[in-house]
């Protein structure tokens, strides 16, 4: 009887107890929502009103959906996001498959690991700027030993920062450089693989790419998905290496006091985040800079669902 009038006695007090319980939850998470609120809300909502403005940090005018119509014109923009787009294509696969390539070996070698993660992983402590200039220093066909290295073996390599055509692939390069981040994390999800599957899939019958294939693919496909996520994000706001290359490589890196365009040679080297920074810090047009802003916001969202999406079918496509 007990267990009968007990859910009876709440039902009575319902709509108080329901209330007190949505205030209590609330409570809890106050935190949670007022930090959402004020640094991802608040300043979504502002640049949402701000891309329908002219907005030059003094003045304020209403100008409608004219950013938006000037967006579909702004070549500068589309070159931006076509390099950005290569770069998330191409850098971020080849980033994760370097770095599942090189965890994979680290556990196969008995002697000696321990360095050689320490060796893969320098590169990534490294601060961005002075890698970018040591990378285009040891690249530089002039000046680098790495080319001068080559050409006694007979190979001639390309002035990447200083050719248009390059420009893309040695920043993908040094990405590759710098791929101690996604290194460590594969290999923590490679190590926490059970062998017991590997032996019994060894007595099946199975070979090293249908172990590679059913085993330790889906077994760590969760890490996959979160090096593929974020390694998007980055990509997206990819800034710091493209400009500190372009302005090593055309001479200006210590000149002080001066004003660079970004992109050098000729837009290979210019990001959405640079033509993002560009037009609302240097061309004090902040409404467009906001446009610019929700783009990249758009398009981070739509690679992040399509990403989860697909992981998440591999995944149940494993289980069954």
């Amino acid at each position: 009887m007990t267990t009968l009038t007990a859910p009876t006695a709440a039902a009575g007090a319902g709509p108080r107890a329901r209330r007190r319980a949505r205030l209590r939850v609330l409570a809890f998470l106050s935190p949670w929502l007022v930090g959402v609120g004020l640094f991802f809300g608040y300043p979504l909502a502002a640049t949402v009103y701000f891309s329908f403005t002219r907005y030059d940090l003094f003045t304020l005018r209403y100008v409608g959906f004219a950013n938006y119509r000037f967006l579909l014109h702004d070549g500068d923009a589309w070159n931006a996001m076509k390099n950005t787009m290569w770069l998330v294509v191409l850098m971020v696969p080849l980033r994760m498959l370097f770095g599942l390539g090189i965890a994979q070996l680290l556990t196969h070698i008995r002697r000696g690991g321990s360095v050689l993660r320490s060796v893969f992983y320098l590169p990534y402590l490294i601060p961005p700027v002075s890698a970018t200039v040591a990378f285009v220093f040891v690249t530089n066909p002039g000046t680098g030993p790495f080319p001068a290295l080559t050409r006694h073996l007979g190979i001639s390599l390309p002035d990447f920062f200083n050719d248009p055509s390059w420009s893309r692939p040695g920043l993908t390069l040094l990405g590759l450089w710098a791929v101690g981040d996604l290194m460590i994390l594969l290999l923590a999800a490679l190590l926490d693989v059970p062998r017991s599957l590997y032996e019994a899939a060894v007595l099946d019958g199975a070979n090293a790419w249908q172990r590679f294939r059913y085993i330790t693919l889906p077994s760590i496909s969760p890490v996959l998905a979160f090096c593929a996520v974020t390694g998007v994000i980055q990509t997206l706001q990819y800034f710091t290496q493209a400009l500190v290359a372009a302005k090593v490589a055309s001479g200006q890196a210590d000149t002080a006091g001066t004003q660079f365009a970004p992109g050098y040679p000729d837009g290979s080297t210019l990001t959405f985040p640079q033509w993002l920074y560009d037009e609302g810090f240097r061309q004090s047009n902040m409404g467009y800079a906001c446009v610019l802003a929700l783009v990249m916001f758009a398009v981070g969202m739509l690679f992040t669902l399509v990403l989860l999406r697909r992981f998440r079918a591999f995944a149940g496509e494993e289980a069954r």
